[in-house]
């Protein structure tokens, strides 16, 4: 621990942040997403109603879906976070669940988008083939004022066809 004023001591706050060790000091009332967006950065993470209530602060800890507004920082030491920043290709394009979005017409102010994205990633680990209510399912903690949910439920199913690999048909064309 260490200090720099006499009212507030500082914590070192050391974990992965999209494949990339990070390390700040902070107070220990810092929460995960401000400690993403202002010390780190990273400011694809939004922060909406501050209560855990929108989903829009929502990061991948250690693979899981969480609530950044809800956790400090310094209960993130050690862990592997993923933003949507880290939801992008190997190649710095878009992700899957990202290019589905986009085909799909999934947002409108994109206020939203990031803890969809980051939520629908986690998800598509573990259902590699959703329906469009299954979908509805993963994506029900995340509230949106724009769009109406259906074209983020087609983008859902369009990124787990994105994530599947090509397969060659008879004539040896990938598919």
């Amino acid at each position: 621990m260490t200090t720099t004023s006499a009212r507030e001591p500082l914590h070192q706050v050391s974990l992965v942040v999209n494949g990339v060790p990070r390390a700040a000091a902070v107070p220990a009332r810092r929460l995960l997403s401000d400690f993403l967006r202002h010390d780190l950065g990273l400011t694809g993470t939004h922060v909406g109603c501050e209560h855990g209530v929108c989903g829009a602060c929502t990061v991948l800890v250690d693979g899981r879906p969480m609530r950044s507004c809800l956790q400090f920082a310094v209960s993130a030491v050690g862990a592997e976070i993923t933003t949507v920043e880290g939801c992008r290709a190997a190649d710095g394009g878009l992700g899957p669940v990202q290019q589905a979005f986009q085909d799909c017409h999934g947002l409108q102010c994109g206020f939203c988008t990031p803890g969809f994205v980051t939520t629908i990633t986690a998800y598509l680990e573990e259902q590699e083939q959703p329906s469009a209510e299954q979908a509805r399912e993963a994506i029900a903690g995340n509230l949106c004022r724009c769009t109406g949910y259906q074209n983020i439920v087609a983008a859902v199913q369009r990124a787990a066809e994105l994530r599947r690999p090509a397969r060659p048909d008879a004539d040896g064309a990938e598919r």
